[in-house]
């Protein structure tokens, strides 16, 4: 690794993908060998953008603030890699590597400080560098930034020094197996065993899990200031109790993957290092990673070992496809959020449809292989999640298929998406399973469009002039039109009735029961869910009559919830209702503006279910 600012490091080599492997991705295949073909190119991509740091702040020397010259550092990684060229592979392969990289870089490019002074930033190479050297048994000195207190040696763990000032310098000193931090008189000694916690230290912790004949180790990174998706953060500790829960879900999802899903296990393996532990959030499941952190995927404690492992086979689609997108272009530069995504309640640029929709892939194709674990499996929960995943990912890969946007290599990727996830349509489900995946599914769009879809004002004149002189035809007027979306939400949004039918699934009769005087009443669970209605729980329970009553009542009471008027045309499709549902499912927002319009100029109470089945009727 030369330290001359004019010459590209000889270790970066050239890195090309054959059209087998990207086809192999594509599919959801490909296994560790090509993950560590991402990975090998992600370490030079990395090892690039650390030379080019160097090379900015050799040219403005002030930059490096109370540090020493980034130029030190560079020379103590050339003396690691010298003697174990492995370390340095190590710590271009940590994921927070990457990010910081990345970040630093930006916050060259728009001239900005971020969350720390610059100096701050550009000084983590020396944490980079110390690390590398203990690692590698090395005599050296340097010193590293300090936020709040606290000095990071990437992968090996967090010195905790007296915060005399919220950003600071440490001295970092390593010779003959002695490792210690200095901070004024202040001194942390680093212990032997880097994992162990020690006075004023805390090591970066480790899991190691094996199932049939397969290991999985990561780091459970709760320390290092770049693990964040967009900003640095700080610690967020976690205990040891909260350790051997990760340890134990950790343990019984890696079983799961690796006995239905062999090939994810092998390239899962080999491209994951990391998680970012968050705290659990009763009844959601969050999940992230960002391509620059290749290998790391912060995680919120799930209910299960199920969820989990459906979580990481999740993520970790958005790490390779991540790494395929530092080596080829999917798609032109189109920032413009338009598409309807089915995971998310926002619009979504290009950028997040490609990536959302190669992750739910995946978890389609953990859900069926949950599903089709025997021909006596039983399970609800994963035939129910195939159901609803399967569709809504079919549905959003074939808006993706159509769009000008993607480049012919990403045609070609939605292409070899399809030709797994097509098959995947015709397969058998029960028809419950299969009516309760559609509802859900129409609850979602439905929800979307009557918030983020703004009618044509002209359209919501001429219908509600229609409706007050009593015609009973629209003539020469457009009732639906596909207009692109506003990012600003009309309204707020509940996902009770989707976390009550999920909890259903797992009861044995998922309908609510009843006090002494046969009034149906939630159960002790279902009363947890957050925003749920009388009438949510009705309808989750199957009491459709009830649930359109219930929201009947809360329309009359807020009639511009968005919540209640969907909800409304779901009960409505349950009991038969036809136009109406149409009406509420297919174009709600039209139904609404209508109803506010009428509001003001009718001489009574317009019912919404009578003015959905009127403008239902009009629809093709």
């Amino acid at each position: 690794m030369p330290v001359g600012r004019d010459s590209v490091p000889e270790d970066v080599a050239l890195h090309r993908l054959s059209w087998a492997d990207f086809d192999d991705l594509a599919r959801g295949s490909g296994g560790a060998r090509t993950v560590r073909r991402l990975r090998r190119a992600e370490r030079s991509r990395r090892l690039l953008l650390l030379r080019a740091l160097v090379d900015e702040v050799a040219k403005v020397p002030d930059l490096r603030g109370p540090l020493p010259s980034p130029e030190s550092s560079w020379e103590l990684l050339t003396r690691v890699q010298a003697k174990a060229p492995r370390v340095l592979d190590l710590m271009l392969a940590h994921p927070y590597t990457g990010s910081w990289a990345g970040y630093t870089t930006r916050l060259f490019h728009h001239q900005t400080t971020g969350v720390c002074p610059l100096w701050v930033h550009i000084g983590h190479i020396h944490a980079l560098a110390a690390a590398a050297a203990i690692r590698a048994g090395l005599r050296f000195e340097t010193s590293v930034p300090v936020w709040h207190g606290g000095a990071i040696l990437p992968t090996i763990g967090l010195a905790r020094l007296p915060a005399q000032a919220r950003f600071s310098v440490a001295d970092v000193h390593g010779e003959s197996g002695r490792l210690e931090i200095r901070s004024g008189t202040a001194c942390v000694r680093i212990p032997p065993d880097h994992s162990m916690d020690a006075p004023g230290w805390w090591g970066i912790r480790h899991i190691s899990v094996r199932a049939h004949g397969q290991a999985l180790a990561v780091r459970l990174d709760d320390i290092d200031p770049y693990r964040g998706l967009y900003e640095p953060v700080l610690p967020q500790r976690i205990s040891t109790t909260e350790m051997d829960t990760w340890r134990g879900l950790l343990k019984d999802a890696w079983r799961l993957i690796v006995q239905h899903l062999p090939e994810i296990a092998d390239a899962l393996s080999a491209g994951l290092n990391s998680l970012v532990p968050r705290p659990a959030i009763p009844f959601r499941e969050p999940s992230a990673s960002t391509g620059e952190a290749f290998g790391s995927a912060i995680v919120s404690r799930p209910a299960d070992a199920v969820a989990l492992a459906a979580m990481l086979v999740h993520e970790f689609q958005h790490i390779r496809l991540g790494g395929l997108l530092h080596l080829t272009r999917l798609r032109e530069e189109d920032p413009r959020e338009r598409f309807y995504a089915p995971w998310r309640d926002d619009p979504r640029p290009m950028a997040g449809m490609l990536q959302g929709t190669y992750a739910f892939f995946g978890v389609t194709m953990f859900w069926r292989a949950l599903a089709h674990a025997d021909p006596g499996f039983s399970d609800r929960r994963a035939v129910f999640e195939f159901a609803y995943w399967r569709a809504v990912t079919w549905g959003a890969l074939q808006v993706l298929r159509d769009d000008p946007v993607l480049t012919q290599a990403g045609r070609r990727f939605v292409d070899g998406i399809a030709e797994r996830l097509g098959p995947w349509q015709d397969e058998p489900i029960p028809a419950d399973l299969a009516d309760m995946a559609a509802a859900l599914a129409s609850d979602h769009y439905a929800g979307w469009r009557i918030r983020y879809v703004r009618p044509i004002p002209e359209t919501v004149a001429a219908v509600a002039d229609a409706w007050l002189a009593g015609r009973r035809r629209l003539a020469g007027i457009r009732v639906v039109s596909d207009r692109t979306p506003t990012p600003v939400p009309d309204g707020p949004w509940s996902r009770a009735r989707t976390d009550l039918v999920r909890l259903g699934l797992g009861e044995s009769a998922p309908s609510a029961p009843a006090d002494s005087h046969g009034q149906h009443m939630p159960s002790e669970v279902w009363s947890t869910v957050p925003d749920a209605t009388p009438a949510d729980f009705a309808y989750a329970s199957g009491r459709l009559t009830d649930a359109v009553v219930g929201y009947q009542a809360e329309l009359a009471a807020d009639p511009d919830r968005p919540a209640s008027w969907v909800g409304l045309g779901l009960a409505l499709s349950g009991l038969g209702a036809r136009p109406a549902a149409r009406a509420l499912l297919t174009c709600p927002e039209l139904v609404r503006a209508v109803h506010r319009r009428v509001r003001t100029g009718a001489a009574s109470v317009t019912a919404p279910d009578e003015l959905a089945d009127w403008i239902g009727r009009f629809l093709t």
